[in-house]
């Protein structure tokens, strides 16, 4: 069962029919209130016509014995002043629910002229209100429900009488319990359909669900990232869902390939060096004399810069928080280029706000590249542009072709020229300088400088 209901489908059908369940009930009460409602007021203004047919032959002058009430169907009953009994119908045998359970006139003992009348009726007059009771009444052997209707009128010399008359109600009992007896046997079975329509309904709507499922699982069991779940041809909430999902595993398959290619070219990065170092260290061992103290000092360092540019891409990527600290730009500038030859600098205050040690990376990554390919000078410029800090560092080199400008900014990525360099570095640096720039809300673009070479511009938003 706990299995079953843990099923959506299970549950939307539960949940239609439950509340279907309910609005049915809910009309149902309503109509058999208004259906029985309607049906005792129809039975009063049945009785209050009786009545006032009675209390007209009365208001006449029509003698008791004259009233034929025989002539009813339903109960009729005469009372006076006092209560007591003066007509009614004879076949009548027993009542409740009026003046009075008596159901034989009792003997007349005069006209009733000298009874103290308090009734505001005149002579003649009947009363334009009528009261009505439920009480039930046995004619002829037969029992039943009447409505009764209470109508007063003022007689000549009898003074003020109460007519009593009565209508069935077995035609509202009948109704009512025809209407419940519909309702008992066909609300189960249109909550049935409810229920039918909806798990098919349902089942189609998640058909395209089960395939995504089903197609994610695959992919779990095989980890081929490049294969996507299917897309329904259509446009509500599941079609969304699959491209979404589609989307997601897209972005995953280009992350696990760029983890992939960032292990592979780590170490092969990492390789070289290592063996350069282990290779001299070798020599050293076996012929100390040989030992070029120098090149082991070198590598050991690039070791050091490679290792540390790892350690902070993998920090970026897990999501390092950028800091909210007070960062004067003008014055890292000054601070990276000093002690740099054919370094000048231009830097007026400008501050903004994030990592300290993250922005003195992205300029030293970026006076490093520059002075690795000007020919003799490099430019720093720090200015304000609206609600920008911009940051230019240009160099008098060959410049940057405008079909890898954007390539230059991938991890492990140089360019012919530098990788034949024995100074190049390992391609890391300008990478980290774009996910810090990226990372604080900013840009880091190139372009050619306006002497030529290459302009690097860092585009941050003033803190």
């Amino acid at each position: 069962m706990r299995r079953l209901f843990g099923s959506v489908r299970a549950r939307a059908t539960l949940g239609a029919t439950l509340v279907v369940a309910v609005a049915l009930i809910a009309a149902g009460a309503s109509v058999l209130l208004s259906l029985r409602s309607d049906l005792i007021d129809r039975a009063g203004t049945q009785a209050e016509r009786t009545a006032r047919n009675v209390a007209a032959h009365l208001a006449a002058g029509t003698a008791y014995d004259d009233l034929k009430l025989d002539d009813e169907e339903e109960p009729v009953q005469v009372v006076d002043a006092h209560g007591t009994l003066v007509a009614a119908s004879e076949n009548l045998e027993r009542i409740s629910g009026t003046g009075t359970g008596e159901v034989k006139p009792a003997p007349q003992q005069g006209t009733g002229s000298g009874d103290e009348d308090d009734s505001a009726l005149e002579p003649g007059e009947i009363a334009d209100e009528v009261a009505f009771s439920d009480g039930s009444a046995t004619i002829d052997g037969e029992s039943a429900d009447y409505r009764f209707a209470a109508l007063e009128v003022d007689v000549q010399d009898k003074g003020r009488l109460t007519v009593y008359a009565g209508a069935s109600l077995d035609a509202e009992q009948g109704a009512v319990d025809t209407a419940q007896t519909v309702m008992l046997i066909g609300f189960p079975l249109l909550l049935g359909v409810v229920a039918a329509v909806t798990w098919l309904v349902t089942r189609r709507a998640l058909r395209p669900v089960e395939g995504i499922r089903a197609e994610m699982a695959a992919i779990t069991a095989s980890e081929d990232l490049a294969r996507r779940v299917p897309v329904p041809d259509t446009h509500d909430e599941v079609a969304r869902l699959a491209r979404t999902t589609n989307e997601t595993l897209a972005a995953l398959e280009t992350s696990v390939e760029r983890q992939r290619r960032f292990v592979a070219d780590a170490s092969h990065e990492l390789r070289s060096p290592i063996a350069s170092l282990r290779t001299q260290l070798e020599v050293a061992a076996a012929h100390p004399e040989l030992l070029d103290v120098d090149g082991a000092v070198e590598d050991t360092v690039r070791l050091q810069r490679l290792a540390a540019d790892l350690l902070l891409l993998a920090r970026l990527d897990a999501g390092e928080r950028r800091g909210d600290a007070r960062v004067d730009l003008g014055e890292l500038a000054v601070r990276c280029a000093r002690g740099r030859d054919g370094v000048t600098v231009e830097a007026p205050a400008v501050e903004v706000t994030g990592s300290r040690g993250q922005l003195e990376r992205v300029l030293g990554n970026l006076l490093d590249n520059a002075q690795r390919h000007a020919r003799a000078a490099v430019a720093v410029t720090v200015r304000r542009d609206g609600e920008w800090a911009v940051v230019s560092v240009a160099d008098d080199g060959s410049g940057v072709p405008a079909a890898d400008r954007e390539r230059v900014f991938e991890r492990f990525v140089r360019l012919d020229e530098a990788r034949a360099r024995d100074d190049g570095g390992a391609g890391l640096g300008l990478a980290i300088a774009r996910d810090v720039a990226v990372r604080h809300g900013g840009t880091l673009t190139v372009r050619d400088a306006p002497a030529g070479g290459a302009l690097f511009e860092l585009r941050l938003p003033v803190g």
